[in-house]
């Protein structure tokens, strides 16, 4: 195969079949994961096999958003895929302290918030549908991100509090893909509602979980 006859649609159309594969073992193993019992082999295993293919989706969704010019879909990726990172983050280190990597990864996440704020402004004003999911994720990017940049700060992210803390942005990531399958497979308006309905319906189911784990 010539690789110079590749044409942008073929390169596009692979990487959103890899992208689709992706999300779909992503959430295969976050099920797994949850089901299996916590800090065990499998528990881990499903846990970092989650987390790699979000590094896929993500891989595959930035140059799919340049390809296409979708800012949206740009400032998404990195919504989700924070989440993902963080949570992997949160699982492995102990000790609470922050590193460099830690610290760039919640500035992007929060720079993201603040992105989706402006392109919301944008999309207001072209009376474009997506601006109330682009005010939502920017105000979940910027309450996540700045929660995440204290925990570094003061250091607390240990025993309980960091179990709660990878079981929040894991599952969060988990929510970013969900919706991601909604929006693609259901085909209804107002299409905002299946951004949104997602993180409505898990995130208190999130917070009672966090509640437990800490008590």
């Amino acid at each position: 195969m010539d690789v110079s006859s590749i044409t942008g649609n073929e390169i596009l159309q692979m990487l959103l079949t890899i992208h689709i594969l992706a999300g779909a073992v992503a959430l295969l193993c976050a099920a797994l994961a949850i089901s299996f019992e916590k800090g065990k082999k499998r528990h881990i295993l499903a846990g970092r096999t989650y987390f790699w293919c979000m590094v896929a989706i993500f891989l595959t969704a930035i140059p799919m958003s340049m390809m296409t010019g979708n800012i949206f879909l740009f400032l998404i990726a990195i919504f989700s895929f924070y989440l993902a990172f963080s949570g992997l983050r949160f699982a492995i280190n102990r000790k609470g302290i922050a590193t460099s990597l830690d610290w760039m990864a919640v500035c992007f996440m929060m720079s993201s918030g603040v992105g989706m704020w402006v392109l919301a402004a944008i999309y207001f004003v072209d009376d474009n549908p997506q601006t109330i999911t682009l005010l939502v994720f920017g105000l979940l990017a910027l309450i996540l991100g700045y929660r995440d940049f204290k925990s570094h700060k003061h250091q607390t992210a240990t025993g309980k509090e960091r179990i709660a803390k990878h079981l929040n942005n894991m599952m969060g990531g988990t929510i970013a893909v969900i919706t991601a399958v909604l929006v693609v497979n259901v085909d209804l308006e107002p299409v905002w509602v299946w951004w949104v309905l997602p993180t409505g319906l898990i995130t208190p189911v999130i917070y009672w979980w966090t509640a437990k784990v800490l008590k």
